[in-house]
């Protein structure tokens, strides 16, 4: 291919234009991470030049360079994901691909929002915390689990599960973090 996949982008400008965007490149990166996973996986050859998983405006996915032009028309992907893949064990190098495809779709998302008021943002961030993330999708798939991330009262599960992840760290005793001279904190 002779552009890089995000270069032949739609330009989506309202919520609901940006959310059906974000869905099909999301669709298109969980399809890679699971059903055509050999497919992908022999696509990211560690011999060859810096390659990045795209998620395309029509569902599908591509493995590609990146753009070359610079600064990027829009966000890039993780680059050089195919130099990692033989170094890890496959599970855990999809599911880096996966965490870092689901940055690249929040960036994507946010760089078509960017002239959003903050009430769109914040509804197009609801919108998108709906879905299930890559990781999470791919995850669920990998031990057989329903990856739709919607219980039969029809309300998310997994913005359930991160309520009580917060919930669960309020419980954890001070002693756990300590703060730094820099004021930073660790765990």
């Amino acid at each position: 291919m002779d552009m890089a996949p995000a270069s032949i982008s739609s330009n989506p400008r309202s919520v609901e234009e940006i959310y059906k965007d974000f869905s099909a490149r999301r669709n298109g990166l969980v399809r890679a991470l699971t059903s055509d996973v050999d497919d992908f996986y022999s696509s990211c050859d560690p011999d060859k030049e810096n390659l990045c998983l795209y998620g395309l405006p029509n569902g599908n996915w591509a493995v590609a360079p990146p753009a070359e032009e610079v600064p990027p028309e829009m966000p890039e992907p993780a680059l050089g994901i195919n130099f990692a893949r033989d170094g890890m064990q496959r599970r855990d190098w999809l599911s880096l691909v996966a965490v870092h495809s689901d940055s690249w779709l929040i960036s994507v998302a946010f760089f078509f929002g960017a002239r959003l008021n903050a009430n769109d943002r914040k509804r197009l961030f609801s919108m998108i915390s709906d879905l299930p993330s890559v990781f999470e999708a791919f995850s669920d798939r990998k031990h057989g689990r329903d990856r739709s991330g919607v219980d039969s009262s029809g309300k998310s599960r997994h913005s359930s599960k991160l309520i009580l992840s917060c919930t669960e760290r309020k419980r954890r005793p001070r002693e756990e973090f300590s703060s730094t001279s820099s004021g930073s904190q660790r765990v």
